[in-house]
């Protein structure tokens, strides 16, 4: 119940903000602050590398169960396509490959998401929260509740999330600050099984063949994770009443 109350508080404070109060009053926190300092100067230089500043800035994040890596992509509010700006190791991961589809099958989830809550005094050093259970995870969920509070955070433990460590969160939590800050309210958040070539999911597929659900599945992954892979753009994504995702720019 405390921690309803405190995730209840963080989202009236932090994500109903006007936009260009948002990196102040993040700036309330220690954490936040401290970060800045160690990190602001190094983040300046890595935007600047690919013609960024940290004041004209969107966000986009992708993440590999299967290689342990999450990517954070970033371009102008202008720009339509996005630019690979850094890459993280994902630190540790609980379940296996596949969706989450239950509250306690310790899986990370997989599909199309977005940070829907920013937490600067999380038991986890820094986090963002995730919008899992999307409109497909709750159509495809087993049993009564499909779970939640999906974080990526810092400190190397998780039961569903996606951990870097305490000196990433800081870089990745920042980007995320500066972008919501720019008027980002929703930072895509794209999580896929391995890198969806076609290769990787005739392998993937071969190994998982008694699982057809999983196939397809993964088969529609694959047509997102194809289409942001040849354009990289955003994806709008829409979900039938199967729970089927379609894309569209």
């Amino acid at each position: 119940m405390k921690t309803a109350v405190i995730i209840l508080i963080y989202l009236i404070t932090f994500n109903f903000l006007p936009v260009k109060d948002f990196l102040s009053e993040q700036k309330k926190y220690e954490r936040v602050r401290s970060s800045i300092k160690q990190k602001g100067n190094y983040l300046k230089k890595k935007l600047s590398e690919i013609g960024l500043l940290e004041n004209n800035l969107n966000i986009l994040i992708t993440a590999y169960k299967d290689e342990d890596v999450l990517e954070v992509f970033a371009k102008t509010k202008q720009d339509v396509k996005y630019k690979l700006l850094a890459v993280y190791k994902i630190c540790t991961r609980s379940g296996v490959l596949g969706p989450k589809r239950r509250q306690g099958d310790l899986q990370v989830p997989e599909g199309f998401y977005h940070i829907d809550r920013f937490n600067p005094a999380s038991n986890f050093y820094l986090s963002l929260g995730i919008n899992y259970p999307n409109k497909s995870d709750r159509i495809l969920k087993t049993g009564n509740d499909p779970g939640g509070d999906i974080f990526i955070h810092g400190n190397c433990v998780t039961i569903g999330c996606i951990p870097v460590t305490d000196d990433k969160i800081k870089e990745i939590y920042l980007y995320a600050v500066y972008a919501r800050n720019c008027g980002q309210t929703k930072i895509p958040v794209y999580i896929f099984p391995f890198r969806m070539t076609d290769d990787n999911l005739k392998k993937h597929c071969e190994s998982y063949s008694p699982n057809k659900s999983l196939i397809s599945f993964w088969s529609n992954l694959k047509t997102g994770f194809d289409l942001f892979e040849k354009e990289k753009r955003e994806l709008k994504t829409i979900v039938n009443k199967q729970g089927i995702y379609s894309f569209k720019f």
